[in-house]
């Protein structure tokens, strides 16, 4: 049982988590209702998120994207773990900073965009109020980030440990401390030796496998064509919020490998970013799949070029491996120290009861209550 002294959240801490999560959920389903409300049928809004064609863009053309639903969601997420006080500390820091981070890089395009504002045929109100939403989510993700890095505390050792030294057994018949003391399982909430290399192996191949794409598609526009698609120009978008698609392949490389790593390493936080990560990998590659069967591009899958070919396998692949990794990575972690066990042995409470290494013979007269 580790003595180190941890960091943990405080319960202000963990509490403002909570509502600046309430708050993104909040932004996002709104979009989203609004579209789904707005749009008739509501249907083509559901293709339009996964990258569909849409109608001209009048007042009520979707303004949200599908990263709008799953934001929203992982803010639900994210609030329910910080708000649980079994949940150990370091997985709800770990969950409001994934969630921060990746709502800040998949919103931060937003900032340097041209022709935002001036979409052809859109309603000129509501592009502004879907900025203004985004700058919020910004501002809200920034927030996540200050509140867990100053409201961490030093925890006190766990109960039963001693400030220096070993430990000792207590003063009473029948009750020893085994010698030596257990391994250190290490810090409460780290992922265990299998799921961890099972996660940071997957993870590390989905991320290598969208870096790679990314790289082809470098290769095949060159430098500046290539920067001018990652950075993105809001008037080629089909909606307002979601980044440049090359923008949004290059974070679902950098969470993924980020993940992978620190699942090999066992960090604290490797789960929460594993799982968002993963989630985020499942609902692109699932998200092309619908659109290739919707499209009927998947009927003619022998008539495809090698290269679309290849974009429906990566597709199927970062969705199966993103469930994979979700499976995996929501299996419980190293539990927190439970005090008073510490390698407490008993003996002498029942007849026959096998005497613990290193423990004293009991009296020959036992004593009222043994």
């Amino acid at each position: 049982m580790s003595t180190v002294r941890d960091r943990v959240l405080t319960r202000g801490a963990r509490t403002t988590g909570v509502l600046l999560c309430l708050l993104l959920a909040l932004l996002g389903a709104a979009w989203a209702a609004r579209d789904l409300t707005a749009a008739r049928p509501g249907a083509e809004v559901w293709w339009a998120w996964l990258g569909g064609a849409r109608g001209p863009r009048d007042a009520t053309a979707p303004v949200s994207s599908l990263l709008d639903p799953l934001l929203a969601l992982g803010a639900l997420t994210a609030a329910v773990t910080a708000l649980r006080g079994a949940v150990p500390a370091p997985v709800a820091a770990g969950t409001l900073l994934s969630l921060a981070t990746a709502t800040a890089l998949l919103r931060a395009p937003l900032l340097w965009m041209p022709g935002v504002g001036r979409l052809p045929g859109a309603d000129t109100g509501l592009t502004s109020w879907a900025q203004r939403t985004v700058l919020a989510e910004l501002a809200l993700a920034a927030a996540l980030l200050v509140v867990v890095a100053v409201g961490r505390r030093r925890a006190g050792r766990h109960r039963g440990h001693p400030a220096s030294g070993p430990e000792t057994a207590p003063s009473a018949y029948g009750v020893v401390r085994a010698v030596p003391q257990a391994a250190d399982p290490g810090r409460p909430g780290r992922p265990r030796k299998g799921p961890a290399r099972t996660v940071g192996v997957l993870l590390a191949a989905a991320g290598l496998t969208v870096a790679g794409g990314e790289l082809y598609r470098l290769l095949e526009l060159g430098a500046d064509g290539y920067r001018k698609a990652l950075l993105g120009d809001a008037t080629d978008l089909p909606a307002l919020p979601p980044p440049p698609a090359h923008w949004h392949a290059a974070v679902l490389a950098l969470l993924a490998l980020g993940a992978a790593v620190a699942a090999l390493r066992r960090a604290s936080w490797a789960r929460p970013a594993a799982v968002a990560a993963a989630a985020l990998l499942c609902a692109h590659g699932a998200g092309a799949l619908a659109l290739a069967v919707h499209t009927g591009r998947a009927d003619r899958l022998a008539a495809l070029s090698g290269t679309d070919r290849l974009e429906l396998a990566t597709a199927a692949f970062l969705a199966v491996t993103g469930l994979a990794v979700l499976l995996v990575a929501f299996r419980h972690g190293v539990p927190e120290a439970t005090g008073g066990a510490g390698g407490a042995l008993a003996y002498g409470s029942a007849p026959g009861a096998v005497r613990p290494p290193h423990a004293p013979p009991p009296p020959s007269t036992l004593p009222p209550g043994w």
